[in-house]
């Protein structure tokens, strides 16, 4: 009797399916509309005052608004980049991450290198205009706080435009860039790092699937872990603010904020932000890579059409 040799899985290309987008849309509608949003101000908060600590912060953004002031550019900033950016990475990183294994990367390598080219598309395509508005929204009621009543969302929009064009309302893109490749190339790498090593303690084979518990243990590990690049963020937030500040450069680059801050602040200002920063990148990673991978088989379930995505 001869038996033949099982060799690895063979690695083919998926196709391009609406349904692949729509599940990146609707997942990070869920996520930024849950938690997402609260930590998000609450990091851009203790980021853009150097000087609070966790505490003092969820006190300045409860002076601003009670629950509200937690939502604060919520509508329609975060909506419009949280059904933009959900599909851009769960399509730019399945094809990356395809092309990768395709040239013989492992799962960690292709992980990183889907994360990285999806994230930067992520930056590119939607997230610029969307985080610079975001934080504009909130220096806004810091104003208002101080009794100034703050123009509307769109007329302020409207007027960054016609001041300053596309580069006005794309400020600190490249930042937002630098944030998300590394973002998601240490969310996805180390995931699938975390999920090696579950298998490993487990005994479970390649081509045996993680249960949920273990998904989300291996995707919240990743997003916990990827908040080491903090520094890019704070130095986004300081990029997109308009709060006043005499002190501050003018035409800030990356470089010069980061002097900026480091001389105002020091390393410890660089990290401001880093516990709420924490748990949105766990809340995040869960929601995109692992009730991610727990959605698609409900939809694969439900509409018999099998999805193709890979986060």
């Amino acid at each position: 009797m001869t038996s033949k040799a099982i060799g690895p899985p063979k690695l083919e290309k998926k196709p391009v399916k609406f349904s692949n987008l729509l599940l990146g849309a609707g997942l990070n509608m869920f996520e930024v509309t849950t938690l997402g949003q609260p930590l998000e101000v609450v990091k851009t908060t203790m980021a853009a005052n150097r000087g609070d600590n966790f505490m003092g912060a969820l006190g300045r953004v409860w002076g601003r608004g009670g629950v509200m002031g937690y939502y604060q550019g919520l509508i329609p900033w975060a909506w419009i980049e949280a059904s933009s950016k959900g599909a851009v990475l769960l399509f730019v990183a399945s094809e990356a991450e395809y092309y990768a294994k395709s040239a013989g990367a492992s799962d960690f390598v292709g992980g990183i290198s889907g994360g990285i080219v999806g994230g930067v598309a992520q930056a590119y395509a939607t997230m610029g205009f969307c985080t610079c508005m975001k934080t504009v929204e909130i220096t806004q009621h810091k104003e208002a706080a101080k009794g100034v009543k703050p123009p509307g969302t769109f007329e302020t929009f409207m007027g960054i435009y016609r001041a300053e064009g596309i580069k006005g309302i794309n400020k600190g893109v490249n930042a937002v860039a630098l944030r998300q490749m590394t973002n998601w190339g240490s969310r996805f790498g180390l995931s699938r790092l975390a999920e090696q090593g579950i298998r490993r303690v487990t005994g479970k084979e390649d081509n045996q699937k993680l249960g949920a518990a273990e998904k989300i243990l291996a995707s919240g590990l990743g997003g916990g872990l990827s908040a080491w690049n903090q520094p890019i963020e704070v130095i986004r937030v300081e990029m997109q603010s308009k709060t006043p500040d005499p002190n501050r450069p003018k035409n800030l680059t990356v470089g010069k904020t980061f002097n900026y801050i480091y001389q105002s602040n020091g390393l410890k200002g660089l990290y401001r932000g880093v516990a709420p920063r924490i748990g949105l990148g766990v809340w995040q990673t869960i929601c995109m890579v692992g009730l991610g991978d727990i959605a698609k088989e409900a939809v694969e379930k439900l509409t018999g059409d099998t999805v193709t995505a890979k986060h």
